[in-house]
């Protein structure tokens, strides 16, 4: 990371050099660099400096147009940094005051933690949401996204601090990837030990599942028509894979057979395709569940076959996000296991911010889980 020297008069905070953000202006418009030479931080804000920022799918769905955004805008929302200064008294998420020189890193959502769906347990759908990557550029909040050297975070935000061996590569995609993947396996509402798991989609967020409910016990099997990714989900854990341009009847009978099941107990969908999606609930057994994840922007109908989920007893769940305590375990997870499974493989190149246009090229490639960007 650059040095930066900061001064402090109240809670207003003047770095040299200025940081600057990345800001895009909608689908054909190169980013643009933004000076932001001072910031006032409001009680329980915390701002921050970017080590390294990934390139997550939805900031490529964004920038080709194939999602709504309020622009201007400053993406990213996939990033480990250093606490820099703090507006009062900060905690983490397990309770320790934050302070200059922590490593952090911090929830894609800002909420409220009062109103009714905060209240029960649904904080990423807070109804005074506001979201890192995603919210429009306004006067008081210009760093708003990890594209840029420094991200200031608002009260609301899950902060969770991260130790100083592993990579930055390893823990930037924890705001997203890696918490997603855990707030999905805990959506399935299964005991993982022993459970054979069929996972959809060999992108970032499928081998991560395919790893954490590996560690949980889980028997997986991946199915990726990319035959490198297929590859690569046996190092993630996965005990088979299967390819399902072989037909779909083909497909599920070779994933069955793979597991050793009649049907999955647990369908976890990453893709986003809407073939994937009917194949993950057509491949569940009696009383199983699927989760989507990967549907997050419009897509082909789907062909579900209702009758199918009524006499079978199925469950199909979507995941959006996740909880603070998600983002912890995250953490967590990654700690223990980025030696025994390679995630700093997973982001391909790194590119400077002020090439984070090329960035995005290289992530919409599909050739890489992850691309970097780098303050």
């Amino acid at each position: 990371m650059h040095t930066t020297l900061t001064a402090h008069e109240g809670n207003d905070v003047f770095i040299r050099p200025s940081p600057i953000a990345m800001v895009w202006q909608g689908p054909g418009h190169p980013h643009q660099a933004m000076a932001v030479p001072g910031v006032t931080l409001g009680p329980g804000d915390v701002l921050v400096e970017v080590e390294l920022a990934t390139v997550c799918g939805s900031d490529v769905h964004t920038v080709l147009g194939h999602r709504d955004a309020a622009t201007p805008l400053v993406l990213g929302h996939e990033q480990v940094g250093r606490v820099v200064a703090v507006g009062g008294p900060v905690t983490a998420v397990d309770g320790t005051v934050l302070v200059a020189g922590m490593r952090v890193v911090w929830s894609v959502v800002v909420s409220c933690g009062v109103c009714d769906r905060c209240s029960a347990g649904l904080e990423q759908k807070c109804r005074r949401l506001a979201k890192y990557g995603h919210d429009r550029v306004h006067r008081g909040w210009e760093l708003s996204g990890g594209f840029a050297t420094h991200v200031e975070l608002l009260e609301g935000t899950a902060i969770v601090i991260v130790g100083e061996t592993p990579p930055a590569a390893v823990f930037a995609p924890a705001s997203c990837a890696t918490a997603t993947a855990i707030a999905a396996l805990d959506a399935a509402g299964h005991d993982l030990p022993g459970t054979a798991v069929l996972v959809t989609g060999a992108g970032m967020l499928g081998l991560t599942v395919a790893a954490i409910a590996t560690d949980a016990g889980a028997r997986v099997v991946v199915s990726d028509p990319d035959p490198a990714r297929r590859l690569l989900a046996g190092r993630f854990g996965a005990i088979a894979t299967v390819d399902p341009t072989i037909g779909a009847a083909e497909h599920l009978d070779a994933a069955h057979l793979a597991a050793g099941v009649e049907g999955f107990p647990v369908a976890i969908e990453m893709s986003g395709d809407a073939r994937a999606v009917d194949a993950a609930i057509a491949s569940l057994s009696i009383g199983g569940t699927a989760v989507l994840v990967g549907s997050v922007s419009p897509g082909a109908p789907l062909g579900i076959d209702a009758e199918r989920i009524v006499r079978r007893l199925l469950t199909v769940r979507g995941a959006h996000n996740y909880r603070p305590r998600d983002l912890a375990r995250a953490v967590d997870f990654l700690t223990g296991a980025w030696r025994r499974y390679p995630f700093a493989e997973l982001v391909g190149p790194v590119f400077p911010l002020q090439d984070v246009d090329e960035a995005l090229v290289a992530a919409a490639s599909g050739a890489f889980p992850r691309v970097g960007v780098r303050p």
